[in-house]
Parts: structure tokens; C-alpha cells; sequence
């Protein structure tokens, strides 16, 4: 029997994300790590090797043909878990508990069985991610005009 492409890379995308988000098991607690969370612990390029790493699974959603909004919410799942990852301690933390490869892989696999839902269910992932982005910038200009009128009348003494 053959196998199609899609089904060869859903396994290897299964067996990555297993190997970079749940390969080792913390002796004597149920916390789950890879070799994402090893690598990551490497300063100044760690994290971006990680990246890489987690690019794959996303070609691999690409050559299924999976809508543009179910790969920019696995891009937006990688570069969270890369930027944060990238903060000593809390992104190692973190890095632990996202799981962005594994996350990625029910991704793939939602689009091979129902791609239209999990491109609904990204496209409002998409909308929440970028409201709350919109809100954070917002909240830090508003902190920001604060400090600086603060700042101006300790400088001016108005």
C-alpha cells in the first residue's frame, strides 16, 4: 500500500514536535520537556535553533495546502514560544509549558481531517491575538504619556 506525502509528513511532524516538546520526563513528576526546552537553555542563539527546528512542521502544513491563517497561527505559536523563551528563567519556564511544536502538529492534523474548522478556529485565534496586541500597545502609549508628562513637570516644576 502507498503512502501519500501528506500521511509521511503528519507522522514525521508528530514525531518532531514529540521530540522537541515531550521527549524527557522530569524523574518523579509528570512535566514533560524536549530538546526545544535543552536547546533553548543555550544563550544567544538557542532559542533561534529551536525556531528553526519548529519550521518544519509548518512546511509541512504549507505543502498540505493549509489555509494562511492556520500557518500564521503556527508561525505566531513559534515566535511567542521564541521570544519568550529567549528571557532567562520565565522563558525557560515557559518554554516547558507551551509546547508550540506539539500544538503545531494538532494543527496539521486538524487540517488534514477538518480544514475548514481549524481554519475558522485560527482565523478567531488570529483576531484575538492581534485585539490583544492592539490593546497592550495601546495600554503602554497611554503608561507612556503618563511618565513623560510625570517626567515634564519634575523637569519644568509646573
Amino acid at each position: 500500500m502507498e503512502r501519500s506525502p501528506g500521511n509521511t509528513d503528519l507522522r514525521n511532524s508528530r514525531a518532531l514536535a514529540r521530540v522537541l516538546d515531550t521527549a524527557f520526563r522530569i524523574p518523579g513528576t509528570n512535566i514533560r520537556l524536549g530538546l526545544d526546552s535543552i536547546i533553548g537553555l543555550i544563550p544567544g542563539g538557542g532559542d533561534a535553533v529551536g525556531a528553526l527546528l519548529s519550521s518544519y512542521i509548518i512546511l509541512s502544513a504549507a505543502r498540505q495546502g493549509a489555509p494562511r491563517s492556520v500557518l500564521l497561527r503556527m508561525v505566531g505559536n513559534v515566535a511567542i514560544d521564541s521570544a519568550i523563551g529567549a528571557i532567562p528563567i520565565l522563558g525557560d519556564i515557559f518554554d516547558i509549558a507551551f509546547k508550540s511544536n506539539a500544538r503545531n502538529a494538532a494543527l496539521l492534523e486538524q487540517v488534514t481531517v477538518q480544514p475548514a474548522a481549524a481554519a475558522k478556529s485560527s482565523r478567531r485565534v488570529g483576531i484575538l491575538l492581534v485585539s490583544g496586541l492592539l490593546l497592550v500597545l495601546f495600554a503602554l502609549a497611554v503608561l507612556g504619556f503618563f511618565v513623560a508628562r510625570l517626567l515634564w513637570r519634575a523637569l519644568t516644576g509646573s
